[in-house]
């Protein structure tokens, strides 16, 4: 996601254009602080809804894991994979005991 102040915005609307055809959030600040946040209109974010879409967004940035994330929009951890995947979101899945295994050898 890109930031942009408000007044460069005026001087260089281009920047807008620009992250829109790459499918980029652009955040604009005034005076410093968040002010708006535009997207274009094909996003997913207007097919998904804002919930799910934060929720994602949250999971992507590593703020949820991914039964959270699973358990908040209430779907299967089968039906969440997907989702992250048609959203272009990677999805870290490993075996928990194959990890403590590792762990026991290295120690």
């Amino acid at each position: 996601m890109q930031t942009i102040g408000i007044k460069e915005l005026k001087t260089n609307p281009s920047v807008l254009t620009k992250a829109m055809d790459a499918k980029e959030y652009l955040l604009i600040s005034k005076r410093g602080k968040p002010f708006a946040l535009t997207t274009a209109l094909d996003d997913p974010l207007f097919d998904l809804g804002l919930k799910t879409w934060l929720l994602t967004r949250a999971y992507a940035d590593s703020g949820l894991s991914l039964g959270q994330l699973a358990r908040a929009l209430d779907k299967s951890y089968s039906d969440t994979v997907k989702l992250l995947a048609l959203l272009n979101i990677s999805v870290l899945d490993y075996d928990l005991a194959d990890e403590l295994d590792t762990l026991e050898t290295l120690a």
